[in-house]
């Protein structure tokens, strides 16, 4: 079992359009509404591959309520904690060349007892040895920036690792505080963290080596396009494949955490999984997740040690 903690879900409504014209009326020729928040996405995707997922979340309100019954009807265990407020809804708009364009609401504030509640319920599962515990998305305003921190030092206390998917300041003050199994930045969040900007694969694996330094065990950079580098301290992945038409991006690097941390094996073959998982992922509409005969790992080239000068964009 992997256990998911997302403190700040939503409905994700998706609109499908032909091209977005900005202040004018724009015609959808679909829709799709889909249990949202990186943590919701993560445990859809490991579901679809037939891996036991268990989904820990918020939910106050109507739309809270309709959130219980998508997961239900994707076949996510989950494990609901009441909060006063509604749960919030996001709105995703894709365009045929596959730009996508994103709307999240800020999400109801928890309270301190909110919060609590949450954790509890995350720690009702930690007896029963999960493989892991993947805390995603954004927090909730009342969470401050160290609701991940103790997320992460409850699951150590059960030997429990943690994989962590976050950015801005909590994914800084978990950095810090360590103990983390791994931290899955994009490029553009790996590089806010360390304050530079980061242009090649030797500057990428710097800045993880950096978060390494500060206990945590591996970093999974996803690059959009580009692939994949996974981190350790003393060895570095790269994967990706050739170049594909995207039709939706939102969710593809809840994909890709998905894959890895479904995979056993080598840090190879986790990363390979994880890619292809991610790729097959951007090839669906709205955040729908891929089912097993949808991924190609024949299709995702894996390279160890990548030529540090290489530039990210030439991967």
């Amino acid at each position: 079992m992997i256990v998911t903690v997302t403190p700040n879900p939503s409905l994700d409504r998706a609109l499908d359009l032909d091209r977005l014209v900005v202040g004018e009326v724009n015609r959808a020729h679909a829709t799709h509404v889909d249990p949202g928040g990186k943590g919701l996405n993560v445990a859809r995707a490991l579901g679809r591959q037939g891996v036991d997922a268990l989904a820990v979340l918020p939910v106050g309100g109507a739309d809270g309520a309709q959130l219980v019954a998508l997961l239900a009807e994707h076949g996510v265990p989950a494990v609901p904690v009441p909060v006063a407020g509604s749960t919030r809804s996001n709105i995703t708009l894709s365009e045929a060349d596959g730009v996508t364009t994103k709307v999240n609401a800020p999400g109801h504030t928890l309270s301190g007892a909110e919060l609590d509640a949450l954790l509890a319920a995350v720690e009702m599962q930690l007896g029963a040895a999960p493989r892991a515990v993947v805390g995603a998305g954004s927090l909730p305003a009342g969470a401050g920036d160290s609701f991940y921190v103790r997320l992460s030092g409850m699951a150590g206390r059960y030997g429990v690792p943690v994989v962590l998917d976050t950015s801005g300041a909590p994914f800084a003050r978990a950095v810090r505080s360590g103990g983390l199994a791994l931290v899955k930045p994009n490029e553009d969040e790996l590089s806010e963290l360390v304050g530079r900007a980061l242009g090649t694969v030797g500057e990428v694996v710097t800045a993880a080596r950096e978060v390494i330094a500060l206990g945590t065990r591996a970093v999974l950079v996803s690059l959009g396009a580009h692939g994949a580098l996974l981190v350790h301290a003393d060895r570095t992945w790269w994967a990706g494949g050739p170049p594909l038409v995207p039709l939706s991006t939102v969710g593809a690097g809840d994909a890709t955490l998905a894959g890895f941390v479904a995979t056993p094996g080598t840090a190879a073959a986790k990363l390979r999984t994880a890619v292809a998982w991610g790729r097959a992922a951007v090839l669906l509409p709205g955040t729908a997740v891929p089912v097993p005969e949808q991924i190609d790992l024949d299709a995702v080239r894996v390279v160890e040690d990548p030529d540090p000068d290489l530039a990210l964009k030439e991967l």
